[in-house]
């Protein structure tokens, strides 16, 4: 019996990842060393790549087990920034893979805050040391890893991240690595319980047999003979044989690397989605998260903009509306409380915001549930620039399957803006009664603000009775009489009517 553990390589294109992958594993799969032909024309790695190292058990296993590592190979290109996201969020350990010549790369730093927001434990790996002398490799080294030692500090990795220098090409410290992985090997919390959720990566009709899937389990498990859905394609299928790594098994779990074989369908259909327990995934239109910002983000996140939403392997563009509980800060997201609309926030600025909500309306509903994260970026920037391109994430609080959640479901979630209105006295009548005007345009409904509170610069409040001849006046009620010097002074006053509107009910009109 063999238990599965997922190690994903990280970093900078050209950084020898792929070739990292090949002297670690003794096991390739159907996707594993570039066989994509355009990442053979291109020498980069343009997908996810998979390939395996099957060792003896570590001490903290039965000695009856065997240690199975399956690496993720992502690529580096900065292009290709949703495949990293998409690829660490199947993985157990992180190897961030490094240039002994370059050091940390912008793409290296990406994915090391990717690794850090997702919670994954890391190891460092500076590749390439055979191109340093060695008469002077080791002093260079030194000065590599006191920077790297200085990097990490400032993360929630620490200072103390094991590192391991290496020559991928030439083989040198390959031995020692592995040894690294089994000692940094770890039991990962496995929800076999849960219903069966499957990140597709690869798939291809073998003919006569059916289609097969390749992929990772991220939660539940999976039989010979169990049915599964295909929600993207809205049809189910039987699963008529598994593989791990070219060997058949008849079942597989949460963590494990597998190849599923189906009855027929299009494959082309299913480049890369999810395969689930029937009825359990279904498309999502919406949904609320506590927005957590990423601090190297140096650009201002604004209300109705867009932005890169990843999800899982999906990623589409959604718009953004930003809110806030001022009085509770609370964290939790609840639809029936009330929110004040947000403009615009600066990441580095966040602790002056309190805790923030963010609404992500999908320019193409995605299939998900409550309690995944995503992770927002903006990916239309120069993807050779030196800025971080990850604006914030969280995990899904909130979400709508409602395809009309437009008019059915936002008109509930109670975000206002407040409003102002400003206007003078155009007369006193007595020392309870004003005549206001300019508080309203020409056209304006006046009817509806009856009743609403106004407050005057002197800090005298009434109440509008009623509106006032033709045009845009209204009459202004006092309960305690104005000052003389308030009346005195009438004209030189201001008029202040503060309101609240709701962003998301335009029916519901102005409240105080």
């Amino acid at each position: 019996m063999s238990k599965n553990f997922n190690v994903g390589l990280l970093g900078h294109v050209d950084s020898g990842k792929t070739t990292l992958a090949r002297a670690l594993s003794s096991i390739s799969s159907t996707a594993a060393f570039d066989k994509n032909p355009q990442s053979v024309d291109r020498g980069i790695t343009l997908d996810l790549g998979f390939s395996g190292l099957l060792v003896d058990a570590p001490p903290n296993l039965p000695q009856t087990d065997k240690l199975q590592f399956t690496f993720v190979d992502c690529p580096g290109h900065a292009s290709l920034i949703r495949t990293i996201i998409g690829g660490a969020q199947i993985i157990d350990l992180m190897l961030l893979v490094v240039d002994a010549q370059k050091g940390i790369q912008t793409q290296t730093a990406e994915c090391l805050v990717i690794g850090e927001l997702l919670q994954k434990k890391l190891i460092v790996v500076i590749n390439k040391i055979d191109a340093f002398a060695t008469a002077q490799r080791e002093i260079k080294l030194e000065k590599l890893r006191a920077r790297l030692v200085k990097t990490l500090a400032a993360t929630s990795f620490g200072s103390e991240v094991p590192m391991y220098a290496v020559s991928a090409l030439e083989g040198i410290y390959i031995p020692e690595l592995r040894a690294g992985l089994s000692d940094a090997y770890f039991q990962p919390q496995r929800n076999v319980s849960a219903p069966l959720l499957m990140y597709v990566d690869h798939c291809f009709g073998i003919k006569g047999q059916g289609t097969v899937c390749t992929g990772t389990l991220i939660q539940g498990s999976i039989q010979v003979n169990d049915t599964v859905e295909l929600p993207a394609l809205g049809e189910k299928r039987k699963v008529k044989a598994m593989q791990i790594f070219r060997e058949n098994v008849s079942s597989a779990s949460m963590g494990d690397r597998i190849g599923l074989c189906v009855t027929q369908f299009n494959a082309k259909l299913l480049e890369r989605g999810v395969i689930a327990e029937p009825g359990y995934l279904k498309l999502v239109f919406a949904v609320c998260l506590q927005l957590r910002p990423i601090r190297y983000y140096k650009h201002v996140i604004r209300s109705k903009s867009k932005l890169h939403i990843t999800v899982g392997h999906d990623t589409v563009m959604a718009n953004i509306t930003l809110f806030q509980d001022k009085e509770v800060r609370s964290p939790e997201f609840d639809l029936g409380r009330e929110y004040e609309y947000v403009e615009e926030l600066l990441p580095a600025e966040m602790s002056a915001y309190g805790v923030v909500f963010a609404l992500l309306q999908f320019e193409s509903p995605v299939l998900t549930t409550l309690g995944t994260t995503l992770i927002a970026s903006k990916l239309d920037m120069d993807a050779h620039s030196n800025s971080c391109r990850l604006a914030f994430w969280g995990h899904i609080a909130w979400q709508t399957q409602d395809t009309n959640y437009a008019q059915d479901v936002l008109p509930k979630l109670r975000v206002f803006k407040r409003k102002q209105k400003v206007a003078s006295i155009q007369r006193v009548v007595n020392a309870n009664e004003v005549i206001v005007q300019n508080l309203f345009k020409k056209e304006a409904n006046r009817d509806m603000y009856v009743g609403k509170w106004i407050e005057l610069s002197t800090g005298e409040r009434g109440c509008i009775e009623r509106t006032f001849g033709q045009t845009s006046k209204v009459c202004i009620v006092f309960r305690e009489a104005l000052s003389d010097s308030t009346i005195e002074k009438f004209r030189d006053l201001q008029v202040l009517l503060n309101c609240k509107k709701y962003v998301f009910n335009k029916q519901a009109g102005l409240f105080q």
